[in-house]
């Protein structure tokens, strides 16, 4: 019986217990083609091979609503106590499986390639991954461990502040793990520093890609990547590249490939809607080798900022580090931008911010090169730039980092090195 060659991984879950009806629908289908016409209130147990990860780290509610789940319907249980990969190592040594039912949806940090029949990965145990809701989407927030979990903020009663809406009142399922908080980081590091301020003072990176021939032909000029740039330094991240690339799927795909790499995060504005030229998403799904997924939640926020005009005919995608923005202008990057530093899933983390310096002159550049050559070596961990405002108009030197006494002493080399030449300006501007 196939049944004996497949096994069902539950958790409690809201993915799992949707699953877990869904195979039950599909073994009340096979007992009727086999054994006739059935009464589906006359079929409680289901058969299937069922499989629990118990962990320490679960809620008592979890493990309890799991217990009685199974009994209920007559659960084969097998519970296992250790890591997922080392668990179902030696659960198929023991009992050789095909295939496992699993309840990956397309927007878990998980599914990223996978589709409805995915071979496990490289280096795990062989079993064919069958994901029946992979492109299933709904309103629901998400729960994890004890150490994880906090009330998801969005479903907070605005009358009173204090007690919070049922779970699936979520408005937007996009932000169903805005629950999750990040791990702690051990407080001290191996050479005695403390993690958090190295952390902090190291820069994350992102890079910004524009889509619009309308940019690229001169008829408009690009708002979004310099309001990015600004929004991303703010918080103490770097921007190492920015690019404006035509409307076609392969200028895309190659520019986020290249990205995707190394940065920690690629912000993409531009090309997302229903017209032919809007091809952001198909770029993005090609770079990373994946298809598109329908998601309602995404549909209707997009049919809300766009209005009545919205077909609702396009798709979103969700790949690892590369965000896709459907902002238009400043005020809806505005809007955007404070709901992804509100979501933790969103992989925005505050870091140290910069602080900044800047020097103006009316010394030649020929005459200043070798000592800002210099200040560049001894001061590595400070960002120096230099511009005109024009070609006859005064030089402006730039000081950017995180350590407030290294920018400081940078700019007083400077200044020293050419006294009275030099004084300061308020910003780059």
């Amino acid at each position: 019986m196939w049944f004996e060659e497949v096994a069902f991984s539950f958790n409690g879950g809201k993915d799992s217990t949707v699953l877990l009806h869904l195979l039950r629908a599909g073994y009340y289908l096979h007992k009727s083609s086999s054994d006739g016409e059935v009464e589906m209130n006359t079929i409680q147990n289901c058969p299937v091979r069922t499989i629990y990860f118990e962990s320490p780290c679960a809620f008592p509610e979890i493990n309890l609503f799991t217990y009685e789940t199974v009994s209920t319907y007559g659960l084969p249980l097998e519970t296992i106590h250790s890591d997922f990969k080392s668990g179902l190592e030696g659960l198929l040594k023991e009992r050789p499986t095909k295939a496992i039912f699993i309840g990956t949806r397309i927007g878990d940090p998980n599914a990223v390639g996978q589709e409805q029949f995915s071979p496990s990965s490289p280096g795990w145990p062989p079993f064919m991954r069958v994901n029946p809701i992979l492109d299933w989407s709904y309103r629901y927030t998400s729960i994890g461990s004890i150490y994880d979990t906090v009330p998801n903020a969005l479903l907070s009663d605005s009358t009173t502040g204090k007690s919070f809406r049922p779970a699936y009142m979520l408005s937007d399922g996009r932000l169903e793990r805005a629950g999750r908080t990040k791990k702690n980081i051990s407080s001290v590091s191996s050479n005695g520093t403390n993690s958090t301020e190295v952390e902090q003072t190291i820069a994350c990176s992102a890079s910004i890609i524009v889509v619009g021939d309308e940019i690229l032909f001169g008829t408009v000029e690009d708002k979004l990547g310099a309001g990015l740039c600004k929004k991303l330094h703010a918080i103490g991240w770097r921007v190492s590249h920015v690019a404006v690339v035509s409307n076609e799927i392969d200028s895309v795909a190659e520019e986020v490939e290249r990205c995707k790499s190394s940065d920690d995060m690629v912000f993409l504005v531009g090309g997302l809607g229903p017209l032919h030229s809007d091809i952001s998403l198909a770029g993005v799904a090609k770079a990373f080798g994946v298809r598109l997924a329908p998601d309602e939640e995404f549909e209707e926020y997009l049919s809300q900022l766009i209005g009545d005009n919205y077909t609702g005919d396009r798709n979103e995608i969700k790949c690892k580090n590369v965000v896709i923005l459907a902002a238009t202008n400043v005020d809806e990057l505005e809007t955007e931008w404070g709901c992804l530093l509100d979501t933790q899933e969103s992989g925005l983390v505050m870091a140290k911010s910069f602080v900044s310096k800047h020097l103006c002159t009316s010394l030649l550049d020929v005459k200043i090169a070798p000592v800002v050559a210099e200040l560049c070596i001894y001061f590595s961990d400070v960002y120096i730039g230099c511009y005109r405002i024009s070609r006859s108009g005064p030089l402006v030197v730039s000081f950017f980092g995180k350590d407030n006494q290294r920018v400081e002493a940078a700019a007083e080399k400077l200044t020293n090195s050419f006294e009275g030449q030099f004084s300061q300006v308020d910003s780059c501007k």
